[in-house]
C-alpha cells in the first residue's frame, strides 16, 4: 500500500506573538506534531507562512508594511530566519527539511509542473520534509490577493494527498464570521462548499496574515474538488493532535472529497494551467463533450478568441456563453480559425496533416459548477 500523504499549511497567525513577529515556540510546537505524523508512517509536506512577519522587524519597521515592494523587500528577509527556524527545530528531532519556493507559474507550465512534482517526490523518498512558501519577492499576484492557501490545495492535488490541514487562529468554519455574530454557529461537517457559504462569509484577516476564511474555503473546495479531504481549525498544545484530526477527533470543521480522484493530468487542465484562448461551439458539440464522452471536432467550433499555439490549454464556452469546460487544443489559434465549422474530411483537405480532434477527450476536464 502506497504511504499517505498529508499537507499541512500554517497560517501567520499561528506562528506569530501578540505583536506580529515570529514566536520561536509555537513553531517548534508544529514541528513536533508535524514530526509525529511522519514517524508514525505519513509523507509530511508543510505549506508555511510567516515570511512577512518574520522580517518586517529586521527593517526597522514597527508591524506588517503596507506598500508592496514593503511587504516583497521583508519577506526576503524574513524567508530566511523563517526557514533557519525550521531547520533548526527538525534537526532537534534528527530530521531533516528542505525549503522549496513556488509561484503560479510553476504550476502553470506543464514540464515546471511536473519537475516541482519530481523535486518533492525525491525529497519525501530521502525522508526530507519539505517546507513550501509562495516566493513572496517576486509573487505580485500572490501578495495583492491571496496567501498560502490556494497553494497548499494545488501542493495536496499535485502529491495526490490524502488529506489538507489548514491551520489557522480560527477552529472552523461558521455559518457567519463569530467576530461580528456572537450568535454564529460552528459548522463541523460539510459535504460541499457553495456559493451561499462563501457569500456570508468576508475575508477579514488579522493585523499580520493574509488570508481570511473565504480564501480557506475557497481553498477547500479546491482540494475536495480532486480528491482531498481537508480540515479547517487551530493548532492543539498535545503533539498528537494531528493525529487526532486524522481519525476524525478534530474539533474544527472536516470537509469531505469528491469520491473520485482526479489524475494530475486532468489537475494541471482544470486548475493550473492558464487557459490560452476561448472556442465557443454549438449544441451539438457541447452535448458530445458533457453527456458522450466525445472528442471536439472542427465542425463543432463556432468562434476562437485569442492567440494559442497547438498544445496549449484552452477555455470552452458553449451556446450562451455558458463554461463547459477546459482542454488542449491540438490546433494553433490562426489554423483553427480557417478550419471551424468545417468536416474533418474537409479540414484535412485544406489543412493536410491536421488532427482530426480539435480537444480530444483524453485532454478534456468539465469545469463547471454541474461538475462537482
Amino acid at each position: 500500500m502506497q504511504t499517505e500523504t498529508i499537507v499541512v499549511k500554517i497560517g501567520t497567525s499561528s506562528l506569530t506573538d501578540g505583536s506580529g513577529r515570529l514566536d520561536p515556540s509555537l513553531l517548534e510546537g508544529h514541528v513536533a506534531s508535524l514530526i509525529r505524523l511522519k514517524r508514525s508512517g505519513f509523507r509530511v509536506v508543510l505549506v508555511s507562512s510567516g515570511a512577512i512577519a518574520a522580517g518586517f522587524h529586521d527593517l526597522g519597521l514597527s508591524g506588517r508594511p503596507c506598500t508592496l515592494a514593503g511587504k516583497q523587500a521583508a519577506a526576503a528577509v524574513g524567508q530566511v530566519h523563517l526557514v533557519e527556524r525550521y531547520r533548526k527545530a527538525f534537526t532537534a528531532f534528527g530530521e531533516s527539511c528542505g525549503q522549496v519556493l513556488l509561484t503560479r507559474s510553476d504550476f502553470d507550465q506543464r514540464t515546471r509542473y511536473l519537475n516541482a512534482l519530481n523535486t518533492l517526490n525525491y525529497l519525501l523518498e530521502r525522508g526530507c520534509v519539505p517546507v513550501i512558501n509562495e516566493n513572496d519577492s517576486v509573487a505580485v499576484d500572490e501578495i495583492r490577493w491571496g496567501d498560502n492557501d490556494t497553494l497548499a490545495a494545488m501542493v495536496a492535488g499535485l502529491l495526490q494527498a490524502r488529506w489538507l490541514l489548514l491551520i489557522t487562529d480560527t477552529d472552523g468554519v461558521y455559518t457567519a464570521n463569530p467576530m461580528d455574530h456572537p450568535d454564529a454557529e460552528k459548522i463541523p461537517h460539510l459535504n460541499r462548499v457553495d456559493e451561499a457559504l462563501l457569500n456570508r462569509l468576508d475575508d477579514s484577516r488579522s493585523a499580520f496574515g493574509t488570508g481570511g476564511m473565504r480564501s480557506k474555503l475557497t481553498a477547500a473546495r479546491k482540494a475536495a474538488r480532486i480528491g482531498v479531504r481537508v480540515y479547517i481549525g487551530t493548532a492543539r498544545e498535545s503533539a498528537g493532535w494531528m493525529h487526532d484530526v486524522i481519525d476524525g477527533k478534530g474539533t474544527g470543521t472536516y470537509l469531505d472529497a469528491l469520491p473520485r480522484r482526479v489524475s494530475r493530468k486532468e489537475q494541471w487542465i482544470a486548475a493550473h494551467a492558464c487557459p490560452r484562448g476561448r472556442l465557443t461551439v454549438d449544441g451539438g458539440a457541447a452535448r458530445a463533450l458533457l453527456e458522450s464522452g466525445g472528442s471536439l471536432l472542427p465542425c463543432g467550433v463556432v468562434d476562437v478568441t485569442g492567440r494559442f499555439a497547438a498544445g496549449e490549454v484552452v477555455e470552452v464556452t458553449g451556446p450562451g456563453q455558458l463554461s463547459l469546460g477546459r482542454g488542449v487544443c491540438r490546433y494553433s489559434a490562426d489554423l483553427l480559425r480557417q478550419v471551424k465549422g468545417l468536416q474533418s474530411h474537409e479540414a484535412l483537405r485544406l489543412a493536410p496533416g491536421c488532427p482530426e480532434e480539435v480537444i480530444h477527450r483524453d485532454d478534456w476536464v468539465r469545469t463547471g459548477a454541474e461538475s462537482d
